[in-house]
Formats: structure tokens, C-alpha cells, sequence
């Protein structure tokens, strides 16, 4: 299904929204995917004017309509897009418009691990997202983990066994499990648990490098931590 100002493709395309505090990486992590580049350089000059009108209509407009660069996947199944939805920024004037979320059919919640308050929040993006668009799948991603002052401890990550949520730990900026939120939605919205991506994605490279042994040891704590009783504290209480 395409949507307003989105080009119409001949193989399975959804609508993929994007959500979380600012400053978690949302779009660093959408434009790591080269496809996903949407800036387009051009040759010809423009006149001072033009240039200035133009922007300034882009700026008008992605207040109302975020920028939504479309993520090409090749799987066993045959090609797959995701158009993803960042937020421009929208989130820093208190919560985004219904418009955002309409015709969403599967979403990323994006948290930073190494600013607490941003997982605290999770709960509301939660509820934001699940009030307009019901039953679809949703990934719950801790960005920033190549950072080593994390804040956000293994056993604070929760809210995605109260849910039912996918997590993953991830990094944008050294490409640290990029494909996984995107494979799982993939699965999830076509219904077949053995899809898996036959080539791998375009990636830039990698803007810094990540501890794989610390980070692993950690993702085990996660495991450990996943296999105890969930507390019994309300959803929006993070100690």
C-alpha cells in the first residue's frame, strides 16, 4: 500500500513508525541503510529565492509529514520495503500528531542505554503507538550500546516481557545488530518464521567500534535476567 507522497512499488511494502525520546538515534539508525540516504545532491544551480522557498516548504511540511526514506530487504520470499517514518524532530514539541501513526503497520521503540529517563519513557510511546494503530508488531531496540557508560542495567529491561515485545540491543553508529528489528518485523508481517534476508543490507560503515566480548557478556545478563520473575512494580516506575 503506498502512502501520500510515496512511490508505488510492485512487491510487499509497509509502513514502519519510528518512535522515541529525542536524541536515541532514531534517524542516525534509519540512515545507516545507504537506500535510506533521501538528501539528493544536484548539479544545477538554483537561485538564491528558489533555494530559500524551497526550503522553507520542506520545513513546513515535515512538521505535519516526517521524511520517510524507504528500506529495500532482499529475502528468500522475494523483495520487501519498509517505509520508515522518523519523527523530524516532532517529539521535542510534547508527542506527535495521530497522523504519524495512522495506517502504521509494525513500529520500532528506540531507547538510549546510556540516558535512563529515555527508557522511562517507553511506556508512553508505548501506549501513544498502541491507541492508533492496534495489533502490529512492535520491536523494542536499546541504542547506543557501543557506549560504555551504560545506565540502563540489565535487569531495568522489562517493559518488553510485559508487552510482548521483541528487544534487541543495538548500535547505529557501528552497525551492531542493524538487520534484527527489521528481519523480525519481516517475519511478523509475513506470517513465516523461516523468512530470513539473503543478502546482506547496505550498510555505511561503521562511524565507531564496538566491545562484541563486553557486549555479549552483557546481552547473557539480559538472558539471565529475562529468565526471573517480572517485579511486580507498575509500568511507568523504573528504579
Amino acid at each position: 500500500m503506498a502512502l501520500p507522497n510515496q512511490q508505488t512499488v510492485d512487491y510487499p511494502s509497509f509502513k514502519l513508525v519510528i518512535v522515541g525520546d529525542g536524541g536515541t538515534g532514531k534517524t542516525t539508525f534509519v540512515k545507516r541503510h545507504l537506500t535510506g540516504e533521501f538528501e539528493k545532491k544536484y548539479e544545477r544551480r538554483l537561485s538564491m529565492t528558489l533555494i530559500l522557498l524551497f526550503a522553507a516548504i520542506l520545513i513546513e511540511s515535515s512538521f505535519y509529514f516526517p521524511a520517510s526514506p524507504s528500506l529495500d530487504f532482499f529475502t528468500n520470499c522475494g523483495k520487501i520495503r519498509f517505509y520508515c517514518w522518523d519523527t523530524a524532530g516532532q517529539e521535542k514539541f510534547g508527542g506527535l500528531r495521530d497522523g504519524y501513526y495512522i495506517h502504521g503497520q509494525c513500529a520500532i521503540i528506540m531507547f538510549d542505554v546510556t540516558a535512563r529517563l529515555t527508557y522511562k519513557n517507553v511506556p508512553t510511546w508505548h501506549r501513544d503507538l498502541c491507541r492508533v494503530c492496534e495489533n502490529i508488531p512492535i520491536v523494542l531496540c536499546g541504542n547506543k550500546v557501543d557506549i560504555k557508560n551504560r545506565q540502563v542495567k540489565a535487569k531495568m529491561v522489562t517493559f518488553h516481557r510485559k508487552k510482548n515485545l521483541q528487544y534487541y540491543e543495538i548500535s547505529a553508529k557501528s552497525n551492531y545488530n542493524f538487520e534484527k528489528p527489521f528481519l523480525y518485523l519481516a517475519r511478523k508481517l509475513a506470517g513465516d518464521p523461516s523468512l530470513h534476508f539473503v543478502e546482506s543490507p547496505a550498510l555505511a560503515p561503521p562511524e565507531v567500534q564496538i566491545d562484541l566480548a563486553a557486549q555479549q557478556q552483557y546481552e547473557a545478563e539480559i538472558a539471565a535476567a529475562a529468565a526471573q520473575p517480572l517485579p511486580d512494580d507498575d509500568d511507568d516506575a523504573f528504579e
